[in-house]
């Protein structure tokens, strides 16, 4: 599903771009179909540039980076919104609209993705179900607890059944109770066939939970566990 080889990513830094910030360096790393990965590491250790090279929100510098069988080193911007149709993404600040409902928040994902109209209302009920937010389809995003809106987020990521998601610190700002109810859930998402990649400060979650751990440290792939622990402090 997913391969890395000897990616780096170096960003511009300097009032006038000279110089640069290496957030990644010498990446090389392989996950199979099916995959559940936590990634881990100090703040500023390069998790989230990974995964964002995963749905080209970044361009690699040098290296190549496969996804689903596409060359993203190569990719054109143009075909950029087709990867990402492919795919679930879901980021902390959960990006719903503010004055749609629930129900109106995940049916826009689906009209985005241009998706029949009688399909997808057969679909939201399930992804609703799935996280347990069926009860709230009529709810707007300020009458819902962080938890809530997340969860909600991540039916909007599930809904076209994508072979990949991805998570960009899904309980960051979720109590622990909060945070593992949402783990379940891309857990449920993984065991349904998806795979899933998680960058994450919850230790707790990843401790709990003993799926593949890779750790990301100054730019590298410092360790690589198949039932690993997260091993740093926050």
């Amino acid at each position: 599903m997913i391969s890395l080889s000897k990616v780096a990513v170096h960003y511009r830094s300097g009032a006038k771009g000279i110089g640069a910030v290496i957030a990644l360096r010498d990446v090389s790393l392989d996950i199979p179909g099916g995959d559940f990965v936590f990634l881990v590491g100090p703040t500023g250790a390069g998790k989230s540039t990974l995964l964002k090279l995963l749905y080209r929100d970044v361009a690699p510098t040098a290296g190549t980076v496969t996804v689903a069988g596409l060359n993203l080193s190569a990719m054109k911007p143009r075909d950029v919104p087709a990867l990402r149709r492919r795919m679930g993404i879901i980021l902390q600040d959960y990006g719903l609209l503010p004055e749609r409902t629930v129900w109106e928040n995940v049916a826009f994902a689906c009209e985005v993705l241009e998706q029949d109209r009688r399909e997808y209302r057969k679909r939201i009920p399930e992804v609703l179900d799935l996280v347990h937010m069926a009860h709230r389809c009529d709810a707007f995003p300020h009458q819902l607890s962080g938890g809530e809106q997340q969860r909600v987020a991540i039916a909007r990521a599930l809904v076209n059944r994508p072979a990949l998601l991805l998570a960009d610190e899904p309980t960051g700002n979720l109590d622990p109770e909060t945070a593992s109810g949402v783990m379940e859930v891309l857990l449920e998402a993984n065991r349904r066939g998806a795979t899933v990649v998680v960058a994450t400060h919850d230790a707790a979650s990843v401790n709990r939970l003993r799926r593949r751990v890779i750790a990301v440290e100054q730019g590298t792939i410092a360790r690589d566990n198949g039932e690993g622990a997260y091993g740093y402090a926050n």
